[in-house]
């Protein structure tokens, strides 16, 4: 493994880095000698997570940002290349799980679903492609989630939104293959993390630790994987979804994949 080395100063952003995946993946990063810039709209954690970065020798950030609002993604992005002089990884973890049956969730909830899940990648892109050009290197990762290759009842919003990410991401990793900037999408299942705390999934669909998902992501920038789906075996999701959907549609009813909310 090359990772010991890999990482060794690249400058790696990273939203949503106050809790869940995106935090354990700041605080790796910085294992692996990476400079981390931490934004989330907390900035109270973030700065307890830089303070612990800092605390351990390494190098850290805190940007306070709602990647909602264009001008806070276009702060995050310069304020992170004056400081460090270049940007070689920007990692899309923000996220909202907002949920609602079509029929009775207010269209607001399916805005601000876009808002975060899908726009706020958007201002990045925009915001970054510049630097990355530039430079003629870089890596994007979106972090989206196995929901956006098979849809989960009462998960519309959220659905939707990473829906229009998958897309996105597969083109822009088409049209950036020439000038040396990878892209991957991450696609885990549920995660173990505080946005799906108050849902008890069933037991053939066990929440993955938030640790698996990180190792797996590294792995994937390491080997410039366009695709990283976690756990592996939900690589039959979408082909079998493709396949017969009224099967999918049957075997997620039957095992209740949506998942209670616990009171």
């Amino acid at each position: 493994m090359k990772e010991a080395t890999f990482f060794d100063n690249k400058v790696v952003i990273i939203t949503g880095a106050s809790s869940g995946i995106g935090k354990n993946l700041a605080i790796r990063f910085a294992q692996l000698n990476a400079k981390v810039a931490l934004a989330a709209r907390d900035d109270k954690k973030l700065l307890d997570i830089e303070n612990l970065i800092k605390s351990s020798g390494h190098d850290a950030l805190t940007i306070k940002a709602d990647i909602s609002v264009e001008k806070d993604v276009a702060n995050l992005i310069n304020t992170t290349f004056i400081k460090w002089g270049k940007i070689d990884i920007f990692i899309s973890n923000a996220g909202q799980y907002i949920q609602g049956r079509i029929e009775d969730i207010d269209l607001v909830q399916f805005h601000n679903s876009f808002a975060v899940n899908f726009f706020g990648s958007l201002y990045a892109v925009k915001q970054i492609l510049p630097i990355m050009s530039k430079q003629g290197s870089g890596h994007i990762v979106f972090i989206n989630s196995l929901d956006s290759k098979k849809g989960i009842v009462g998960d519309a919003p959220y659905v939707a939104a990473k829906s229009a990410l998958d897309g996105f991401g597969d083109v822009l990793r088409q049209e950036l293959r020439d000038l040396r900037i990878k892209v991957s999408t991450v696609y885990p299942g549920r995660v173990d993390t505080p946005m799906i705390d108050n849902i008890k999934v069933p037991w053939i669909s066990p929440k993955i630790s938030t640790e698996k998902v990180v190792s797996a992501i590294i792995n994937g920038i390491e080997k410039e994987k366009p695709i990283i789906i976690v756990p592996k075996i939900s690589y039959l999701i979408g082909a079998l979804n493709n396949l017969s959907p009224k099967l999918m549609d049957w075997f997620y009813k039957k095992f209740r994949l949506e998942g209670t909310r616990k009171s």
